[in-house]
């Protein structure tokens, strides 16, 4: 089990195989300061390769973004549109996390870019090397784009560095004016966040400006972009934005 987030991503090897693979995971007799020991054993192996991937990227000139946000904000939707209108202006590559299917992968490989999925089965979260592994089978191009969009979760992607230069965090205006609240460390830890769905305001009594008010007692100095990403609306000004952290 990991002991970070809770989720049984190991739950499918007995306890000989785990320490074979020197994998972390729970023994009854262990103490508390044992399993605080462990959880920061595993984010500061995470962070090390994290650096790792980040050198990576910048030593290539990759722009790497991190997708995150709970299960059905329309991440997917959101790349899609992105894509369409980047309109072959930077080669595109995408890293899918789901903890089953390839559904979304395939939705991305319709737009003939090249995608990798990473399916995580109990796991709630990608982790840096499960970045690395896959960047050394996706071989993105130098000066291109890479998106990684995470597993649907507001919890345990906050933990995990993938060595991004800019993670967003997507919402939708069906989730609560008071998500921001609720999901602390992801909105800290977010530079950008994506309020989608905004074509589905005029029946709802959730507020953009509440949720941004909300986010802003989190982290002041989160970016916000309203969009609708079915209907195309306020996309323009995500690519203008694109646009610039390509060019820096």
């Amino acid at each position: 089990m990991c002991t970070t987030c809770g989720c049984d991503y190991h739950s499918n090897m007995n306890h000989e195989e785990m320490h074979k693979h020197g994998i972390a995971h729970e023994h009854h007799h262990e103490t508390e300061y044992t399993r605080q020991k462990i959880e920061q054993d595993i984010l500061s192996k995470n962070n090390l390769i994290a650096e790792r991937n980040r050198g990576y990227f910048e030593a290539k000139n990759i722009a790497c973004f991190n997708i995150v946000s709970s299960p059905g904000s329309g991440k997917t939707s959101f790349l899609e549109k992105t894509i369409e209108l980047l309109n072959n202006k930077y080669t595109v590559f995408v890293i899918e996390g789901d903890q089953q299917t390839s559904n979304d992968t395939n939705r991305i490989k319709a737009l003939n870019v090249p995608c990798l999925q990473i399916n995580t089965e109990n796991g709630c979260h990608l982790d840096a090397n499960m970045i690395y592994e896959s960047v050394k089978s996706l071989a993105p191009e130098n000066n291109s784009i890479l998106f990684i969009e995470n597993v649907g979760n507001l919890v345990c992607p906050a933990l995990f560095d993938l060595g991004e230069q800019k993670r967003i965090v997507l919402i939708s205006v069906t989730e609560g004016d008071d998500k921001p609240l609720k999901y602390p460390y992801m909105f800290e830890s977010a530079d950008i966040c994506i309020i989608n769905k905004i074509d589905l305001l005029p029946y709802i009594d959730s507020k953009t400006e509440r949720i941004k008010d909300n986010a802003r007692i989190i982290n002041p100095d989160i970016l916000f972009f309203e969009i609708s990403a079915t209907k195309g609306s306020g996309m323009d000004k995500w690519i203008k934005l694109l646009d610039k952290l390509k060019s820096e």
